[in-house]
């Protein structure tokens, strides 16, 4: 069984490029229509195409199944899709971690999230002085609804979590 255990971030900062050792550009669609259930993703990293299962389990914890597609099929099926976002992934090494951060683009430009893959719920993480709040669970910050919502057309009510208490 895949387990996918994950915390998300904010920026305040762009020290986090001095960590940075690849990057990777991402565009991916979305075949469901609701966070509630299955979320299904289809995502082309510049080489190939993978068809992704995911459904939140509790706290930070989700299922995540992944699969590569021939690459046509994946073009074609990514050419049918109105939902889809882009993004410049960076991975960065600190403190032997491997930290995610995902720079949008479009309709998502300007926003940049920080990731982070964990071996449980309950693991130590010292953050990083460029992380500003936590959106772990947050759903408005979710790829999916990023993708049906763009950052960019969020109205004032929706921007409040960008402010630093």
């Amino acid at each position: 069984m895949s387990i996918e255990i994950e915390r998300r971030f904010l920026l305040k900062s762009n020290e986090w490029k001095e960590f940075a050792f690849k990057k990777t550009p991402i565009e991916q669609g979305y075949l469901s229509y609701n966070l509630n259930n299955w979320i299904t993703r289809i995502r082309f990293n510049g080489k190939n195409f993978k068809i992704t299962l995911k459904k939140h389990i509790q706290n930070f914890t989700n299922y995540e199944f992944e699969y590569s597609i021939p690459f046509n099929d994946g073009k074609k099926i990514m050419s049918t899709l109105t939902h889809k976002i882009k993004k410049d992934r960076f991975y960065l090494d600190i403190e032997k971690k491997i930290w995610i951060i995902d720079c949008f683009k479009d309709e998502n430009f300007p926003l940049e999230i920080a990731e982070i893959e964990l071996q449980n719920e309950t693991e130590k993480l010292d953050l990083p002085n460029f992380l500003s709040k936590e959106i772990t669970g947050l759903k408005i910050f979710s790829n999916f609804n990023l993708a049906i919502s763009p950052f960019g057309k969020w109205d004032k009510k929706d921007l409040r979590f960008l402010k630093d208490n």
